[in-house]
């Protein structure tokens, strides 16, 4: 659920400056086509894949939700990816199941939501996939992953997810995707694919909207 303040305090923003692209103000939304257009493509590598560079109005669309409690971003973040998705045959993986990345509950607590969980659940929505938030789960908080390089980065997220064995068995043979908004150096998703694919899952990868 969104805090109460934070949400009654964006449509009363909404009210007094109506929404314009994070990037050129231009009216109607907060992420422009034009703007999108201009954002790059993300990294590839052999076991995730990023929509967008991170970068342009994808950038500040991302910063918007996770800092600022823009939550209506969501919702165009979520409809942009659609359409990357869309428009790359090979991403639209049948009979897949998409899990966000989670959070620790003190830090979801003290945020309000998780922003990879609002975006990829109306991302699974769209394209008719499964949506499992509870799959993976968060054993300790560790630090944040922001500031961190390298090794460090590496060391902080390590061992910090097990999977929730009474979801696990409504999986089946899905193809799980693991959702995060960005990817860094690649530690936690690294970390969520391993700990997944050692609970037995045979086809898990990584998804994430920008690297």
């Amino acid at each position: 659920m969104y805090p109460k303040r934070a949400k009654k305090s964006m449509n009363i923003l909404d009210l007094i400056f109506p929404k314009s692209c994070l990037e050129c103000g231009r009216s109607g939304g907060y992420i422009c086509e034009a703007c999108l257009a201009k954002v790059g493509r993300g990294r590839t590598s052999r076991y995730s894949i990023s929509l967008f560079k991170y970068e342009g109005v994808i950038r500040k669309a991302i910063i918007a939700l996770k800092y600022k409690f823009a939550f209506d971003i969501a919702k165009e973040l979520a409809e942009a990816c659609v359409s990357k998705i869309r428009s790359s045959p090979y991403l639209l993986v049948p009979n897949a199941c998409l899990v966000p990345i989670p959070l620790h509950k003190t830090r979801q607590n003290w945020r309000g939501f998780n922003q990879a969980e609002e975006v990829g659940k109306l991302l699974a929505d769209k394209l008719g996939w499964k949506f499992e938030p509870n799959l993976l789960l968060r054993k300790t908080s560790g630090k944040p992953q922001v500031g961190l390089k390298g090794k460090a980065r590496h060391e902080n997220i390590k061992d910090v997810f097990e999977v929730n064995t009474n979801i696990q068995k409504n999986i089946g043979k899905s193809t799980v995707l693991v959702f995060d908004d960005v990817y860094t150096t690649g530690s936690t998703m690294r970390e969520a694919i391993k700990t997944l694919s050692k609970r037995g899952f045979k086809r898990v990868f990584g998804l994430t909207i920008a690297s």
